[in-house]
């Protein structure tokens, strides 16, 4: 059973940053491809980024694009997420998710496992 558990959110003011991690338990790590969501309180979960492990290659939302950066380092079996010039539309909690051969990083239905999600909060 792969799990997954987030770290590194926060409250931060407009404009700051925050660096998430996620934690895979599994050797299969390297085989996933990853992605990030994020849902703001009565909102729909949203995609953030996704990465693909064959070829290392992201995929951004508009929304986030040009501020968020995501990696990965499959020897520590994490994904980061560095986050920079937060809004407070930013504000939500964010969960990381894994699972092989995901051919639509933007669709949370295709990943069959998830973390259990960190709060950002970013103040005006």
């Amino acid at each position: 059973q792969v799990q997954l558990v987030e770290s590194g959110g926060g409250l931060v003011q407009t404009g700051g940053s925050l660096r998430l991690s996620c934690v895979a338990s599994g050797r299969i790590f390297r085989n996933f491809d990853m992605g990030w969501f994020r849902q703001a309180p009565g909102q729909e979960r949203e995609f953030v980024v996704g990465i693909r492990w064959s070829d290392n290659s992201p995929f951004y939302a508009n929304a986030v694009k040009g501020r968020f950066s995501i990696s990965r380092d499959n020897a520590r079996n994490t994904v980061n997420l560095q986050m920079n010039s937060l809004k407070p539309e930013d504000t939500a909690v964010y969960s990381c998710s894994g699972g092989h051969g995901i051919e639509a990083l933007d669709r949370p239905n295709r990943y069959p496992y998830w973390g259990q999600g960190t709060q950002v909060t970013v103040s005006s």
